[in-house]
């Protein structure tokens, strides 16, 4: 069955979470934190999802903007910039603004070339991700952004990825989901999707039920596995 419509996971996927506390760490006057940036923005990373995962498993959804607040405060907490609010606040402000990949303007364009249907879909607040999309500049590319705040439960709950087909009238065989978390591509595969997990840290392949049906290093080729 052909592929007529192309998700995409927003947070690592299109969108590039490292960005905030590399800036932050450029930035005259944090130079302690310049040290640290890469292990705090992977911990942050880290922190953030883990917490969406035991927060689907105990029925306490909150939304996203919170636990990227939590996920932050163990990160500095951890390595020892707790006791920075200014650091803190600033890292905040710059999570609202993240630059997309270089490759996303021209592979989504290349997508709205062949017909084909691109949205988002991500566990991101509406408010987080239309302030992403804006800074990013893709919005006119994007036919939707579907949030999990809609269902009230963090992927990878089956009832968010029906939020596709409800959104597009598709069959799970028409859509290709691509992330940047092995997980997610995983349950999409076990879904029904086709997947691509765009692997860019070269991670394992994770050990679970399904596994991704392509692998790739960027979002380059998605037009071209879309459009075969």
């Amino acid at each position: 069955m052909a592929i007529t419509t192309c998700i995409f996971d927003a947070y690592g996927t299109l969108f590039d979470v490292g960005a905030a506390a590399r800036h932050a760490a450029a930035e005259p006057g944090r130079e302690a934190f310049a040290k640290d940036w890469p292990q705090i923005a992977e911990h942050w990373r880290l922190k953030q999802l883990q917490y969406t995962w035991l927060r689907a498993v105990v029925n306490a959804h909150t939304d996203f903007w919170q636990v990227t607040q939590d996920g932050l405060d163990w990160a500095l907490e951890f390595s020892g910039h707790g006791d920075d609010p200014e650091l803190r606040e600033r890292l905040l402000q710059l999570y609202w603004e993240l630059e997309a990949y270089p490759e996303v303007p021209a592979m989504l364009n290349a997508l709205k070339s062949q017909g084909i249907n691109t949205a988002i879909l991500s566990n991101g607040s509406p408010a987080m991700l239309d302030g992403a999309v804006q800074s990013a500049g893709i919005g006119d590319v994007l036919d939707d952004v579907l949030s999990v705040e809609s269902v009230g439960i963090f992927k990878p709950a089956s009832v968010v990825y029906d939020l596709v087909g409800k959104r597009f009238d598709c069959a799970a065989k028409e859509v290709l989901f691509v992330s940047s978390n092995g997980w997610d591509a995983a349950a999409a595969a076990g879904y029904g999707f086709a997947t691509a997990w765009v692997n860019r840290a070269g991670d394992p392949v994770d050990r679970l039920p399904a596994k991704p049906d392509h692998f790739l290093n960027d979002l380059t080729g998605i037009p071209g596995l879309a459009g075969a």
